[in-house]
């Protein structure tokens, strides 16, 4: 029972992730052609629920929002908090 929830949870990180990587690409292509944009508070959302990682390779991949201080410290805190949860899990299945 553990070992599937530690699966779960893996792949609802590995989804978010994915979330969080295309909605950094969408936010930039808004922001190039002055478009309506996803609000910061949801790109910061998506991080802390699960996507920092993928949030943060957006942020490099697209080079996006990479000069705001609340982008810089926050997304880098989650992608820590999500590899220390994934570490876990993954030691939970082995």
């Amino acid at each position: 029972m553990k070992e599937a929830m530690a699966y779960f949870l893996l792949g609802y990180i590995t989804v978010l992730s994915l979330v969080g990587f295309l909605i950094m690409g969408i936010d930039k292509v808004k922001a190039k052609s002055n478009q309506w944009r996803i609000p910061e508070k949801t790109l910061l959302l998506v991080a802390f629920i699960g996507g920092g990682i993928g949030t943060a390779m957006g942020m490099k991949v697209f080079r996006h929002k990479t000069k705001h201080p609340k982008f810089t410290i926050l997304v880098p805190l989650s992608v820590i908090l999500y590899i220390g949860v994934s570490v876990y899990l993954i030691n939970i299945i082995k």
